[in-house]
């Protein structure tokens, strides 16, 4: 899967200067056996807020502060916007399935959408995007306020939303006003959760004696973190991979960097360092490259936290999708930019 698989890497950012991210994730499927044909979740800064899916018909909360801070109402809201979501979630798999001449089978229909507020400067960054079986389908344009179509089954779908200006009015409020207010509103629900600080455990880890040793962190808090590799001193570029920070079972999350050993001569190791560095935490963690501290398949290699995460991302892929968002003036979540009539039809130009 190439860009919609939402997975984004974080770089670290000064302790004063903070971006704070609201996520709305949506899949719809078909074809898939004991799996829900409709998921969404909302995701703040890294952690999700709430999940619904088509098996049990409800929105529920999966943060404490969101639980406290939000009443049954809200929740009744939601859960009713969802149900209307997952039919025409429904009905835009068959039409894209007819669009790109397809019968039977397993397919995906996704969409994500949300912000970025920075806290110190103040600058927002929007973006919606929609994806059919791991493929990018449309995404909005936020300078040019135009839908892109990468693929000619797309363009018929551009073509129509493009002409809807006053949705795309609506589509560019969305991202650069109400959005952002809505991530400072969610923020300060989770703030003592949020801004917490955790430090994770730090291994070297090989599968075999000719193998890159991977240095291992796991259990930090937030993935605003960087980890690599110095010689002397020096941060080596050359005979590194740089892995992904993923999210792991609890809510914290792991990551990893890789060292090729094929030019690290053996009376060199102990020039090597592996470093962790956690964004607003001045001490790094620095691990030296030793053979007597390398975990192998050989001896113990804690191998279960990173299946772990690993099953966390598949489901996040498949099943990782948004919260279709209520209009009304009662509803407490900011309305969502898919929220428009036009939209809400399948995605054939006669709807």
């Amino acid at each position: 899967m190439k860009t919609f698989i939402f997975l984004v890497l974080l770089g670290i950012h000064d302790a004063a200067a903070v971006t704070h991210s609201l996520k709305y994730f949506y899949t719809g499927s078909s074809g898939i056996p004991n799996f829900p044909e409709f998921v969404n979740l909302g995701v703040l800064d890294g952690q999700q807020m709430d999940y619904y899916d088509s098996n049990i018909k409800k929105v529920i909360p999966k943060q404490d502060w969101m639980a406290k801070s939000e009443g049954p109402e809200y929740w009744e809201t939601q859960t009713q916007a969802s149900i209307g979501s997952e039919q025409t979630f429904k009905g835009n798999i068959k039409t894209l399935s007819d669009r790109f001449n397809q019968t039977g089978g397993v397919h995906l229909y996704q969409k994500m959408y949300g912000c970025e507020w920075d806290d110190e400067t103040g600058e927002v960054k929007g973006y919606t995007q929609y994806g059919y079986d791991g493929e990018d389908f449309v995404a909005f344009d936020l300078k040019t306020q135009t839908w892109i179509a990468p693929t000619p089954e797309a363009v018929i779908t551009k073509n129509k939303w493009d002409n809807n200006k006053a949705w795309i009015a609506q589509n560019k409020q969305y991202l650069t006003e109400i959005c952002p207010e809505w991530v400072k509103k969610y923020v300060n629900y989770g703030r003592s959760s949020l801004m917490r600080k955790e430090l994770p455990s730090v291994s070297l880890l090989q599968k075999s004696p000719s193998s890159p040793v991977s240095c291992h962190a796991t259990g930090f808090y937030p993935d605003r973190a960087l980890m690599l590799w110095r010689k002397d001193g020096e941060d080596l570029h050359e005979d590194v991979d740089q892995g992904e920070t993923l999210p792991n079972h609890d809510g914290s999350f792991q990551m990893s960097v890789d060292l090729k050993l094929s030019s690290v001569k053996p009376e060199d190791w102990r020039r090597y360092d592996c470093v962790f560095q956690l964004s607003g935490v001045k001490e790094e963690i620095i691990t030296k490259l030793d053979k007597a501290v390398i975990r192998s398949n050989e001896t113990s290699t804690p191998l279960i936290p990173i299946i772990i995460a690993a099953v966390v991302i598949l489901v996040a892929i498949i099943g990782g999708v948004g919260f279709f968002l209520y209009r009304k003036k009662s509803a407490k979540r900011p309305p969502s930019p898919v929220n428009n009539p036009e939209v809400m039809e399948e995605l054939n130009p006669k709807a």
